[in-house]
């Protein structure tokens, strides 16, 4: 799976160095994103907005007297 910015790069070779990844995956991610111009950072996707429900009437109900 290729990087998908600089800062995630960064973050693999500081877990390279802290010898929590192997050389073999960082050297597979690096192959893989190849000479790309990579952004900083990327921003997280945006969710999709729920549909809303149809409004309700706000006028009060009549009840029954009894």
């Amino acid at each position: 799976m290729p990087f998908k910015s600089q800062a995630q790069r960064r973050k693999f070779a500081e877990l390279l160095v802290q010898g929590k990844i192997s050389p073999a995956t960082y050297e597979e991610w690096n192959r893989e994103t190849g000479g790309k111009k990579l952004p900083d950072h990327v921003k997280p996707r945006t969710r999709a907005k729920r549909k809303s429900s149809p409004k309700r009437s706000t006028a009060k109900r009549k009840t029954k007297r009894r």
